[in-house]
């Protein structure tokens, strides 16, 4: 049955009103890209005077911004793909297999979610340089430190996410290829995983974001060389000015990456967020 007029109505103007709140600051963020410093940091104009793409040229030179971007596709990248390749492991294992202390397991890895990260902060920072002084590895100030930082968080998480959704893969097809032949591994890859991707692309979207935006942990664990994206920016805060423009500038150009990920993996990532909610 069709809706009434009044609520197709009330529905448009309630999108409208949400558009209209979501494009406002991208349109403010754009506009102020485009402008000279003065203009910036004098009276906000909706419609600007001038326009110039020298913003979009002097944010390199700045701030190395290209380094920072190359540290955030690393740490971020390689956390992502360490999450979702343990994660599979670990969710299959326990949405599969029945043994002792799968329970206390799948609640401990739920209940780390529970604490607030700033509280892992000091214990990591020590264990970090402790074992730098003892080992020679140096953890601390690099880029492997920042993603085993990383993967405490989302990981956790992903499995406890890809564990539903692997619930709701039928085991019928786990018991056909075991049946023609294939073994616990040969199911996993070839029978489970393809009919899991969009629950995989939902985890690996989660963590990706995870580590992309973090500011806490990198601006602690990193140093001038491996400084990421969501410190770095903070480069454009000098003692005399603030580039504003230049920020707007750098801050579209680094979510170009993202916005353009969720785009191409929107439909995979609704199908996985939604996996169980319809039996």
């Amino acid at each position: 049955m069709a809706p009434p007029p009044s609520f197709r109505w009330a529905r448009r103007v309630f999108l409208t009103l949400l558009t209209g709140f979501v494009l406002l600051p991208v349109y403010v963020m754009l506009s102020s890209s485009l402008k000279p410093l003065a203009d910036v940091s004098g009276k906000f104009r909706w419609v600007p005077s001038g326009l110039t793409i020298r913003p979009y040229i002097d944010m390199w030179s700045t701030v190395p911004l290209a380094r920072y971007f190359l540290n955030s596709l690393i740490v971020a990248g390689s956390a992502t793909v360490l999450s979702v390749v343990v994660a599979v492991f670990a969710a299959y294992a326990v949405s599969r297999y029945d043994f002792r202390g799968k329970r206390v397991f799948t609640v401990t890895v739920l209940s780390t979610q529970m604490f607030p990260g700033i509280l892992f902060l000091l214990p990591l920072f020590l264990l970090y340089v402790n074992i730098g002084n003892a080992t020679g590895i140096a953890l601390f100030g690099s880029r492997g430190g920042l993603i085993l930082t990383y993967l405490t968080f989302s990981l956790p998480f992903s499995i406890w996410m890809l564990t539903g959704y692997l619930d709701s893969v039928p085991r019928d097809l786990d018991e056909a290829a075991l049946v023609d032949g294939c073994g616990p591994l040969g199911a996993l890859f070839r029978i489970v995983v393809p009919a899991a991707i969009p629950g995989i692309v939902a985890v690996a979207v989660y963590a990706f974001m995870t580590a992309w935006g973090e500011v806490l942990f990198a601006s602690v664990m990193t140093n001038d060389t491996t400084r990421t994206l969501a410190v770095g920016l903070q480069g454009y805060s000098t003692l005399n000015d603030v580039y504003w423009n230049q920020i707007m500038a750098a801050s579209l150009v680094v979510s170009v990456p993202v916005v353009a990920g969720f785009l191409l993996l929107q439909r995979y990532l609704v199908a996985g967020l939604t996996a169980g909610a319809v039996k």
